[in-house]
């Protein structure tokens, strides 16, 4: 084979993960009860970030 021949090969490969097992990455065990200083901190930064991302 040369090398132009290399393109018309079909991907006939899978995904890694299947999409109706992929999470949002929202962590829906999270307690308020049981958070500390640093969760709320963490709480605090990942909602800047997503502003920061949206306003884009």
């Amino acid at each position: 084979m040369g090398r132009d021949e290399h393109h018309h090969k079909k991907n006939n490969f899978l995904a890694q993960t299947p999409k109706n097992q992929k999470s949002d990455g929202i962590d829906i065990e999270f307690s308020e009860e049981f958070a500390d200083a640093e969760d709320k901190e963490a709480q605090a930064r990942s909602r800047a970030a997503d502003k920061r991302a949206h306003e884009k």
